[in-house]
C-alpha cells in the first residue's frame, strides 16, 4: 500500500464530470508487419495480460481515507478483472482521420471509473481511410488517470508494452502479483493523524523557502514575473465537458532543419513557435488577437533531478511567452527561444520542486475544498488564469516499437482541460514523424480542423522562412 503525494491529490480533486483528470495515448499500429492472422483483438487483449506484471499501475486502485482527513492510498484490487478495463471498438466506413478524431474526443472526454484501477483500452479496428496510414491498421486510445502518471511515467508504460523485436515472443514468467488486505477505519485515521501532525510543520517550513526564492528570483529578471495573466482569450473560460481532438503531423527532419538554422535553440523552441503562430492566425481570422503575448504553460520533468521512482507525478511547471503578438515567423522563433532560457532561469531560480513540496505540504481536506470552490459556477470566471494554455513535449522512443509483431506507426497523445485552460497541446514523436495533438472544449474551438490549418500554415510558414 502507497499515499498518493501531494501532486498526484491535486490531480485526483480536481476530477469533475467536466473535466476528467486522464492522460491519453493514441498509439496506431501498422498490421502488415504482424504474419497474417495472428493478431485479433483476443491476441491484444492476451497481450495485456502476459505485460500485467510489468507496470503496478495496472491492477492498485484507490484506498481513500475516512471523510477525506488524508491523502487516498494505492491498493492492489483484489477484485481486478481485465474485461473492465480492455474494449473493444471499430470505426464505420469509410474509416476515416474526422471519424477517429471524433472518436477520440468521445473516449477522452469520458471519466475513468475512480472505483477500480484507473485506466483503460480501446482498442479500434477500420482506419482503412487515412492518409499516410497502411490499410487495415488498428489504434490503441490508452487512458491513465494523471494521478497515477505523468508524461515521463506515460512514455515507460508504452514502453513496457512493446517489444524492440518485430519477432517477440509473449512474456511467460512467473507473476507474483498479490492483492492486499485492506487496512481497517481505525488504522487510516491514526494515519491520517500522524501526517497531518508533519504537514503543519512541512508547509511552513516549504513556505519559508519558496517566498523568498521567488522574491530573488524577481530581483534576478530583467522584469517581475506576473503569476496572472492581465487577459483572458476564448480558451480561458469555464469548460463544457464536450470535447474536440485533432493532430498536426510533421516530418521530425524537417522541424530538425528549422533547429539548426538559428543557433540556440531547441526542439521545443521550434513547437511553441509553431504553436504561437498557429493561435495567432486562428485569432486573428476570428478578430481576437490579443495586444499581448499568450502565454503556454509547459511542464518540466523532475523525475531525474529528484531521483524518484518513475510512477505518479515528478513535474514542475514553466511559462514559455507564445510570442503571437509577432508576425514575422523567425522572429517569434527568435523571441521564443528568448523567452524559454529566461523561464527556465527563473522556475531553476525558485527550485524545480517548488510545486511538489507545497503540493505535499497542504491539507488534503483544505485543497479538496478550495478546488471545489475556484471550480463553482461563475467564480472560476472572476480568477485571474496564470497561462493560456498548454504545450507539454514527451519525446517518444527512438527506434521502431512492436506489438505482437505489428509497428507502431504513430504516436498521439491528449492531456486533461481545466477552468480557464480549455485548449491543451501534447508533442509526441516516434521515428521520423513528430505530432501537435491537441484536445480543446468544443465551445471554445467548434472549428478543430480549421485549426489544424492554421497550425499547418505555421509550420510551413516557418519552414519557408529558414
Amino acid at each position: 500500500m502507497k499515499q498518493l503525494s501531494g501532486l498526484d491529490n491535486v490531480f485526483l480533486q480536481a476530477e469533475s464530470a467536466r473535466t476528467p483528470m486522464h492522460i491519453t495515448a493514441v498509439m496506431i499500429y501498422d498490421r502488415s508487419t504482424a504474419p497474417p492472422g495472428t493478431l485479433s483483438f483476443d491476441g491484444v487483449f492476451s497481450h495485456f495480460e502476459t505485460n500485467l506484471k510489468k507496470s503496478p499501475i495496472f491492477r492498485r486502485k484507490l484506498l481513500r481515507t475516512p471523510f477525506g482527513a488524508d491523502k487516498p492510498y494505492w491498493i492492489e484490487d483484489k477484485d481486478f478483472d481485465l474485461k473492465s478495463h480492455v474494449f473493444h471498438e471499430a470505426l464505420p466506413k469509410p474509416g476515416n482521420w474526422q471519424q477517429l478524431c471524433s472518436l477520440i474526443a468521445n473516449l477522452h472526454g469520458q471519466a475513468l471509473n475512480l472505483k477500480r484501477p484507473l485506466w483503460e483500452a480501446h482498442v479500434v479496428g477500420g482506419l482503412n481511410n487515412i492518409e499516410g496510414v497502411p490499410d487495415g491498421s488498428f489504434a490503441i486510445i490508452l487512458k491513465v488517470h494523471h494521478a497515477a502518471i505523468d508524461g515521463v511515467s506515460a512514455a515507460e508504460i508504452i514502453n513496457a508494452l512493446h517489444s524492440f523485436r518485430q519477432d517477440e515472443t509473449p512474456d511467460n514468467s512467473d507473476d507474483d502479483w498479490q492483492p492486499e488486505r485492506v487496512p481497517g477505519a481505525m488504522d487510516l485515521m491514526w494515519r491520517s493523524y500522524m501526517n497531518g501532525f508533519m504537514r503543519s510543520t512541512e508547509l511552513a517550513e516549504t513556505l519559508g523557502k519558496f517566498i523568498p526564492a521567488v522574491r530573488q528570483a524577481n530581483k534576478r529578471s530583467d522584469k517581475k514575473t506576473e503569476f496572472a495573466q492581465k487577459f483572458k482569450t476564448r480558451f480561458n473560460r469555464r469548460v463544457s465537458g464536450h470535447l474536440v481532438s485533432d493532430a498536426l503531423r510533421m516530418e521530425f527532419e524537417q522541424v530538425r532543419e528549422i533547429k539548426n538554422h538559428v543557433q540556440g535553440t531547441t526542439i521545443n523552441d521550434v513547437v511553441v513557435s509553431i504553436v504561437g503562430g498557429g493561435l495567432r492566425r486562428y485569432l486573428v481570422a476570428k478578430d481576437e488577437l490579443p495586444e499581448e503575448s499568450m502565454v503556454a504553460g509547459a511542464p518540466i520533468n523532475t523525475r531525474d533531478i529528484a531521483g524518484t521512482e518513475s510512477t505518479g507525478n515528478s513535474i514542475s511547471m514553466m511559462r514559455i511567452p507564445l510570442r503571437t503578438d509577432i508576425a514575422d515567423p523567425l522572429e517569434r522563433l527568435n523571441a521564443v527561444r528568448s523567452g524559454a532560457i529566461k523561464s527556465k532561469t527563473y522556475a531553476k531560480a525558485i527550485g524545480v520542486r517548488s510545486m511538489t513540496d507545497i503540493a505535499n505540504s497542504l491539507s488534503p481536506g483544505w485543497l479538496a475544498l478550495g478546488l471545489r470552490a475556484v471550480t463553482a459556477e461563475g467564480l472560476s470566471e472572476r480568477i485571474p488564469t496564470p497561462l493560456h494554455t498548454m504545450v507539454s513535449n514527451v519525446p517518444g522512443p527512438p527506434v521502431d516499437l512492436y506489438l505482437r509483431g505489428s509497428r507502431l506507426h504513430d504516436i498521439l497523445g491528449f492531456g486533461p482541460l481545466v477552468d480557464q485552460a480549455g485548449l491543451f497541446h501534447a508533442v509526441t514523436s516516434i521515428g521520423g514523424s513528430m505530432a501537435i495533438s491537441f484536445t480543446c472544449c468544443r465551445n471554445m474551438l467548434p472549428d478543430p480542423a480549421f485549426y489544424r490549418q492554421c497550425l499547418q500554415d505555421s509550420f510551413e510558414e516557418l519552414r519557408a522562412a529558414v
